[in-house]
């Protein structure tokens, strides 16, 4: 039976993003990391007009920057120059700007295969080893570590163990770790969109009494839309041939792109506020959607498990304990703890005082986003926060 110092279960974007977080520590420690993933990447980047994108903050950029590996990222990331926010039918709007906040971009929008394909080829194979396609089936503690049940019957044991499975963790659940689920009664509709004029590297939120939507500039001028509306209404737009689609949709975010033209796969995610009600115990740490999964429509969620997993190495590399001692962990977590809780509850008061259709929460925000262009210290909190910069110990 092998051991490693640590096995990352999952080798998405979070688990690969720790292992690069790693790997230099790592080598300098003589630690052996394997990096766990039922989903082999592909050995070449495939462009595609219905890639699935994540917008990175500019703190993410920062992140990668600090990893070596954000020239090869930017090649295929968009920047986002602008934020123009507008609630339907009032008269309020907020515009946040890159110039304003004295960065290049406020963030960027990635195609999640481009970013993938950068992060795994960045990995020291001398470091990072990887069993894939592999499933972990049962996770068992031991006295010192776990011990990882493969789906082929081979067994791992290890010192430190990370759950990075994501949203729908069968681990998490395997080992009696709760959940606090507040739905949204919300699907989130993703799709990509050409409109006829040129983005210009501007975002759009746009707030609707059914639900809140996101257009984020793609390269090749191509939009991808996040559209949040009630399940039995997301699954009759998702239904839609692409002309009636792309009528309704002008129809409720109008002509700041001209006409829009185009309209790639649509895809259905019902939405839910869930949290990990533990994030470490001895030996294991739960990480990424995992540990905390939000609204998509504020672009935190994984701008915040990035942040976690650059924290967590932080904190594994500048201890000379062993990987799973639990100080070690318990003091990542108290580290990480205001700035999860500022950035879920940033995410879901948004999300909820936007969709309320209530009049006196209405006017409310109404006069919030009007406050919001008026006034410059709120206005630098707010762009702030949607940076990933708002609890920098020098924000």
């Amino acid at each position: 039976m092998s051991r490693v110092n640590l096995a990352i279960i999952g080798g998405g974007l979070v688990g690969a993003s720790l292992a690069l977080a790693l790997q230099a520590g790592a080598k300098a420690r003589g630690w052996k990391i394997v990096l766990i993933e039922p989903f082999a990447p592909g050995d070449s980047f495939q462009p595609s007009y219905d890639a699935r994108s994540s917008a990175l903050s500019f703190g993410a950029r920062q992140i990668y920057q600090r990893l070596d590996l954000w020239q090869a990222i930017s090649r295929r990331a968009e920047p986002i120059k602008q934020i123009h926010v507008s609630d339907r039918g009032r008269f309020s709007t907020a515009r946040l700007s890159a110039m304003e906040e004295g960065v290049p971009a406020l963030g960027y929008v990635v195609e999640n295969a481009w970013l993938g394909q950068c992060l795994w080829q960045g990995l020291d194979k001398d470091v990072i080893s990887w069993r894939c396609p592999a499933e972990v089936t049962r996770l068992e503690p031991l006295e010192g570590g776990y011990r990882l049940t493969l789906n082929d019957e081979t067994t791992l044991e290890c010192d430190l163990a990370v759950l990075a499975d994501g949203g729908r963790s069968g681990l998490r659940e395997q080992l009696g770790i709760g959940v606090r689920n507040r739905p949204y009664d919300q699907s989130a509709l993703i799709a990509n969109i050409t409109p006829s004029e040129a983005h210009g590297g501007m975002a759009f939120e746009r707030f609707t009494d059914d639900g809140p939507m996101a257009l984020l500039p793609l390269p090749e001028n191509r939009c991808a839309l996040v559209w949040t509306r009630q399940g039995m209404d997301a699954q009759r737009l998702a239904a839609l041939d692409e002309r009636s689609f792309l009528s309704e949709l002008q129809g409720v975010f109008g002509y700041r792109l001209g006409t829009l033209r185009q309209v790639g796969a649509r895809h259905l995610y019902p939405l839910s506020l869930v949290e990990a009600e533990e994030q470490v115990r001895p030996h294991l740490v739960v990480l990424g959607n995992a540990a905390h999964s939000l609204h998509p429509i504020a672009g935190q969620g994984f701008n915040l498990s990035l942040r976690d997993a650059q924290a967590l190495a932080d904190a594994l590399l500048g201890s000379e304990r062993a990987p799973g001692d639990f100080t070690v962990l318990q003091a990542y977590r108290e580290r990480q703890r205001l700035d999860q809780n500022l950035t879920v509850g940033f995410s879901d008061q948004v999300t909820r005082l936007f969709g309320s259709k209530l009049p006196l929460l209405s006017v409310g925000r109404n006069l919030g986003l009007l406050g919001l262009d008026l006034l410059p210290p709120a206005k630098r909190w707010f762009a702030r926060q949607a940076m990933g910069l708002g609890v920098r110990p020098d924000a």
